[in-house]
């Protein structure tokens, strides 16, 4: 079992975190918790400690600090990020002080899973850490950035905010993109349209121009044709075959 610390300061938080997640299942046993960034450091001078699960906003010292602290001591600790969607910016920092990856808040157990299981087989073939080795990291982190900034704002997503979000050139960005994704920047924004479109219109009290409207559509008919072409239905179809279906049930 690899060894981990939870540093939250929020109670509800920091107590879910560390009893109502399998780690065992995962590989890892919670080891130490700690409310800010001093207890943690404080912990880390009594026991050994292999993955931190860090919070970035909280009092005392925060976690961009004790990353800072833990990379100044060179410890051998592997760091994951607890990461509101308006700390993007602490994020983009962690990244450069060698973050394995985020998670974003509120937790899902599924991401917590994904991300762990990753930081196992990481740990599980540790070598020395080479230069590529953490670049394709960073890289890997910053497409997950995207992805998330786009489903947070389909509506107004542009390759151009979100290249100043993650500090990269656009042109540079979008062909790193559709090359860990698979997808053109494009492409994911249309995905991520349309999925929120088909969510929208499961629910009667949005109109179908308001739905458009709210996905950046400048008229109805632009996002008539848009869903029609992806689903080859139009909206208002969509909508009375889920309403059919309803009926049916």
């Amino acid at each position: 079992m690899y060894r981990l610390m939870i540093v939250d300061d929020e109670y509800a938080t920091l107590n879910g975190l560390s009893n109502y997640i399998p780690w065992c299942d995962m590989g890892f046993e919670v080891k130490a918790k700690a409310s800010n960034g001093k207890q943690a450091l404080e912990n880390l001078q009594r026991q050994d400690i292999d993955v931190i699960l860090t919070d970035i906003r909280m009092p005392v010292m925060d976690g961009m600090e004790l990353i800072r602290r833990i990379r100044e001591e060179n410890l051998p600790i592997e760091i994951i990020l607890l990461s509101a969607y308006r700390d993007f910016e602490y994020a983009k920092e962690g990244i450069r002080y060698g973050v394995h990856d985020y998670i974003l808040k509120p937790t899902k157990y599924e991401e917590i899973k994904t991300v762990f299981g990753n930081m196992k087989k990481k740990l599980d073939s540790r070598m020395e850490e080479k230069d590529p080795d953490r670049e394709e990291e960073m890289y890997r982190s910053i497409s997950k950035m995207v992805k998330a900034y786009v489903e947070r704002n389909p509506g107004s997503a542009n390759l151009e905010e979100v290249s100043e979000i993650v500090n990269m050139n656009p042109q540079y960005l979008s062909r790193l993109f559709k090359k860990k994704t698979g997808q053109n920047f494009s492409e994911y924004v249309m995905e991520i349209k349309m999925r929120e479109a088909q969510k929208m219109l499961c629910n009667p009290r949005y109109r179908i121009g308001e739905i458009g409207e709210k996905l950046g559509y400048t008229n109805s008919k632009n996002f008539a044709r848009a869903f029609h072409a992806k689903y080859d239905m139009s909206p208002r179809e969509y909508r009375e075959s889920r309403e059919r279906n309803a009926h049916e049930r």
